[in-house]
């Protein structure tokens, strides 16, 4: 599959809506994903001229939206394609029975321990989390260089954070954040600590996005493909700083959903969007890193193969085990409250 031009975007009113089509034939394959409306416009519109028969309906949210949302239907399932979020989560619905297993035709070609044991997700991207700034407004040498920078007064009211209870992405960097120090509860007095610099939590990325452009906040924590298709390809001053002492580093999958209304047609849009062409166009179009070890290196982009990732080292079973608990005792009392928090500390 070659490089397509840039494809109009389709937004989509409801999904109610979409489902009531009744004057549409097709088999209707709902997929929910976090990837974008950029690409998942375009891949729509690249599978439908392939499978002519087949309507694909995407939802974009965010990974642990999605996974919130199938399990809540886990008895009478809307989607058959859950595509993007980070292992904790897809481990999370596996062990929770919400997807079914699936061995993909590139299965071989990903390193051992990025996928489930049981072939139930499989790793399509790495994704490492990056300090995002505003670079119109912070200079180069202001930057922050390290997740501790973060905490300097400098940077009061002016980050802006993606609310991290909706995404999969911003729950791996609080759990890898909190692993980071030597207890759960030193963790917590960090989360505080950023929380007294945050001047709110934007809904979804659109309102992340837009709150730095707008110069409301000049730094965020968020993830480095996103962070490149907003500069590079929607033009907003962004720039990004990896993190000096390391970054998590995502493996963020696919999977089928257990009992999904169109099975056979979620398996074709799975090996459609996962062969070696798509993982490359997807590389040099949306900045995606291939988890996938057996591609062609030299087709990917240049910026890709130098790329120096210095990765955290994360407990992964460990967040996924625990990750859950921690956003909440952050949500119920960290979340807006870090100034609070952090005299009650002092107090005992």
């Amino acid at each position: 599959m070659s490089v397509s031009p840039r494809f109009s975007f389709v937004v989509f009113a409801s999904l109610l809506f979409l489902a009531g089509c009744s004057s549409d034939s097709r088999t209707a394959l709902v997929i929910y994903s976090p990837h974008g409306k950029e690409m998942l416009s375009e891949y729509e519109l690249l599978f439908e001229a392939e499978h002519p028969d087949i309507n694909v309906q995407w939802i974009d949210m965010g990974g642990q939206d999605a996974y919130d949302r199938i399990r809540t239907e886990k008895n009478n399932p809307v989607a058959s394609l859950w595509w993007g979020g980070d292992s904790p989560t897809f481990s999370r619905a596996a062990n929770e029975e919400l997807l079914v297993a699936y061995t993909p035709s590139w299965a071989d070609g990903i390193p051992v321990g990025s996928g489930d044991a049981s072939a139930r997700w499989f790793a399509t991207y790495l994704t490492p989390e990056v300090l995002l700034y505003n670079s119109r407004t912070v200079p180069d040498a202001e930057k922050p260089l390290d997740w501790d920078d973060l905490l300097d007064p400098k940077w009061h009211d002016r980050i802006i954070v993606r609310y991290p209870l909706a995404s999969s992405t911003m729950r791996t960097i609080w759990g890898a954040l909190i692993m980071r120090q030597e207890s759960v509860e030193k963790g917590y007095e960090w989360l505080a600590r950023l929380d007294l610099n945050t001047k709110t939590y934007a809904a979804d990325p659109t309102q992340l996005y837009l709150k730095i452009a707008r110069e409301e906040g000049a730094v965020s924590l968020w993830n480095m493909p996103d962070t490149y298709i907003q500069s590079k390809t929607n033009g907003y001053p962004f720039a990004f700083s990896l993190p000096t002492s390391g970054t998590p580093v995502l493996n963020d999958g696919i999977a089928l959903v257990a009992n999904g209304p169109a099975t056979e047609a979620a398996k074709l849009f799975y090996e459609f969007v996962t062969t070696s062409d798509a993982l490359v166009h997807q590389a040099n179009v949306y900045y995606r890193i291939p988890a996938r070890t057996d591609l062609d290196v030299a087709a990917l982009p240049e910026w890709m193969r130098e790329a120096d990732l210095k990765a955290m080292d994360i407990d992964w079973a460990r967040l996924t085990e625990e990750g859950p608990a921690w956003m909440q005792f952050w949500d119920e009392n960290i979340k807006g409250r870090g100034a609070e928090y952090l005299k009650s500390i002092e107090a005992n």
